[in-house]
């Protein structure tokens, strides 16, 4: 993903540096809330905990089985991302009045799961041992109430008040007055009354029979829901487990259904759908993915069109909840604080303590130079792909405003590139997708002074003055549409002309404030090519460039080519792989025509993806593959992640080669491949307008046939071109 923060009083959304925890993470979301807890369900106040609007109200939170943690045996979370389930057994128990227990005779398992802003808890406790046995668990926790950015390393001179935790009866509540005159609480409420509890412990004593079983429950929440707060059940853990389960289904549903004759490739096309379902929340503006979980779990602009885009061909419903919301919060004055000026979109929101403040400009942010120009050429992608010209004009002021913001601010220096430099030193330093300190840089590792014109950028730009040529067509304004075609136009001479190589056969990564191009190959261009600018020609070399020896891990595109000046296969992003910056750059070459290097990417994503089971990260380490060892992870990176989840969807898109056209209802396949060891693959209920249609492909010989499937509407034209 694009993001945030090192430690210090400056927070860069680039390479991070939380913590780290001696268990893997898993993490649940509903809504503004997420959990984050390791393998025994436990919370350590590292990297983890209870979070609500980017407070961590939950910081502390174990189970002990007579004063120790249990052994584990396995944990998981289930395919459809909504039960979190940790099993674990007993080391040997001292006598409690009666004989000693011994190991491995208790089965402890805790089952959770997130429903209207509180985590719903079960333990269960199953004696399989021939006596009775005496379980004595206890529950340690704490609330810091740390803002986001104080978990994850930034240092505050000052903090509110913590008050004494206050418990009574079956709860627990603990209260922070922040220094933004905002209390912040939480409360736990157990099913059963506690043997002893303080305000930073609790205490129980179960005895169970042989082959019995003892369940009890609890749940944490905002301490403003307390006086509604039931007393947890077994009845209401189940209806509220319903509830959840619900939600999440009704959001799997939306959208196409790919089927392919692989176990394994459909399990990866199930869980990337579940994982976007997670992270998709529902606003007052419709469907929006939160970027990622931990450190990214709220709304953020590039990140929300990039997925969107990625899944606007099976879902274009996403596109249009994302386009609204980003609409709705666009910048409409001048901050040097905010980094923004009017028609900018938004590049960032957040909740916290010290956003409020002003301590850090993240509250809403607009510091990413290529949000705006990604944000009209969605638009006239969503437009091409549903023919819906009505919410297009409802969009129109917002999207007029966005090219304003590029013609009139974008070009700081008038030289025809759109280009960034940070307004004050706490915003960020670098504004791109890559935005950590160290991502743009000349070949021999200096760093360039600004204004910085990206070489994506200028893509995105390209596209979106396109596209907003063509709705001006739709929309009966030939003039307007002339002048934007004419300005798409002008960005391409001024790239092809500056920002070329040759003797690298790709494009340099910037041009910095003084007109001197970075001469440094790296995966940038690739979005060139998913924006249509380059030349035939030049696009064939910067295929063969991203697809070569210095970019090719094995395991998917790296972001910067081997023996470059800050190559660094464990950067954040000067050598690592980001799956969406591969799935980009081969979306860039199929529309180019390639198609084996398209095959080839698809199935070193897919082996990667088995290996981080089934979960595409948010980035791993660029390390050269090697045989018989997976990919290295990279420690931090967000999973899930919303751009890593929809990935698989643009890179299936551009190995079966389809297009839609909303407009006419066509739709196009150009010479369309399977992922390698898939033999058939079906699309069903991909909608058209107000049509459905289904596809069939498969091999036939050598090639690959596309033809519609029984249940294809007969009004949705199919065109196939082998």
């Amino acid at each position: 993903m694009d993001d945030l923060a090192s430690p210090g009083p400056q927070v860069e959304q680039g390479e991070t540096t939380e913590p780290r925890v001696p268990h893997r993470l898993f993490a649940l979301k509903d809504g503004d809330t997420f959990v984050v807890a390791d393998a025994y369900g436990d919370i350590l106040g590292v990297a983890d905990g209870l979070f609500h609007d980017d407070t961590r109200v939950l910081s502390h939170f174990r189970l002990l089985l007579g004063n120790r943690p249990p052994s584990l045996l396995s944990a998981a979370i289930a395919q459809d991302n909504v039960f979190f389930t940790s099993n674990g057994t007993n080391r040997p128990l001292a006598p409690t009045g009666a004989a000693a227990t011994p190991k491995g005779v208790i089965h402890i398992e805790r089952k959770r799961f997130l429903w209207d802003g509180r985590l719903h808890e079960r333990i269960r406790c199953t004696n399989y041992s021939r006596d009775q046995a005496a379980a004595p668990l206890a529950f340690e926790f704490g609330a810091d109430f740390h803002d986001m950015f104080e978990v994850r390393g930034t240092k505050r001179a000052r903090r509110g008040r913590i008050h004494e935790p206050e418990a009574s009866g079956r709860q627990v509540v603990f209260r922070y007055d922040g220094l933004d005159d905002i209390t912040r609480a939480s409360v736990i409420v157990f099913s059963e009354q506690p043997v002893r509890l303080s305000g930073n412990r609790a205490e129980f004593l179960f005895h169970i029979p042989p082959d019995g079983v003892v369940e009890f429950y609890l749940e944490v929440g905002k301490a403003s829901d307390a006086p509604a707060m039931q007393t947890p059940s077994r009845e209401r853990f189940r209806a509220c487990a319903a509830r959840a389960r619900f939600a999440i289904r009704a959001k799997r549903r939306h959208g196409a259904r790919i089927k392919t004759s692989g176990r394994l490739f459909d399990e990866w096309v199930e869980k990337s759908r579940s994982d976007l379902s997670l992270l998709i929340t529902d606003l007052e503006t419709g469907p929006y993915p939160y970027a990622g979980i931990p450190w990214f779990s709220t709304p953020f602009g590039r990140d929300a069109i990039i997925t969107a885009w990625q899944v606007l061909w099976i879902n274009a419903s996403l596109a249009r909840g994302v386009l609204a919301y980003l609409a709705s919060t666009q910048a409409t004055e001048t901050s040097t604080f905010r980094d923004s000026q009017p028609g900018k979109i938004m590049h960032e929101s957040r909740r916290g303590e010290m956003t409020n403040l002003g301590e850090l400009p993240f509250g809403r942010y607009y510091g990413g130079v290529d949000t705006t120009p990604l944000f009209v050429a969605l638009a006239g992608a969503y437009a091409d792909r549903t023919g819906d010209l009505e919410f297009i004009d409802r969009l129109w002021p917002s999207l007029t405003a966005a090219v304003d913001w590029m013609e009139q601010y974008g070009d700081s220096n008038d030289d025809g590139l759109i280009d960034y430099q940070r307004g004050q030193d706490s915003g960020l330093a670098n504004q791109g997708w890559k935005d950590s300190q160290d991502s743009v840089f000349h070949a021999d590792g200096s760093f360039p002074d600004g204004p910085i014109a990206l070489i994506e950028v200028q893509g995105y730009a390209f596209a979106a003055y396109r596209a907003m040529a063509g709705l001006a067509e739709r929309r009966e304004d030939p003039a307007a549409a002339i002048r934007w075609l004419a300005r798409a136009e002008k960005i391409r001479r001024i790239v092809e002309e500056r920002f070329w190589m040759e003797e690298h056969g790709t494009y340099g990564i910037a041009i910095d404030g003084h007109g001197q191009l970075c001469r440094v190959p790296a995966s940038n261009p690739g979005h060139l090519l998913f924006c249509g600018l380059p030349a035939p020609d030049r696009a064939r070399r910067v295929t063969e460039c991203l697809l070569s020896a210095p970019f090719q891990s094995g395991w998917g595109i790296r972001t910067l080519g081997t023996g470059q000046a800050r190559f660094n296969p464990m950067s954040y992003h000067n050598g690592s792989v980001w799956p969406h910056d591969t799935a980009l750059c081969v979306a860039g070459m199929a529309r180019y025509g390639e198609r084996a290097g398209v095959v080839q990417m698809l199935s070193e994503m897919f082996e990667t993806a088995v290996s981080f089971e089934m979960r595409l990260p948010e980035l791993f380490c660029g390390f050269k593959r090697n045989p018989g060892e997976p990919p290295v992870a990279y420690p931090v990176a967000c999973l899930p992640q919303a751009w890593a989840a929809g990935s698989i969807f643009m890179l299936l898109q551009a190995c079966l080669g389809v297009k839609i056209d909303g407009w006419t209802s066509e739709i196009s396949i150009d010479h369309p491949c399977l992922p390698i060891g898939i033999d058939k693959l079906s699309i069903d209920s991909l909608r058209v307008g107000s049509r459905e249609a289904q596809l069939l492909f498969q091999h036939a010989g050598d090639r690959v046939i596309a033809v519609p499937g029984r249940r294809c509407d007969p009004k949705v034209a199919v065109l196939t071109r082998a």
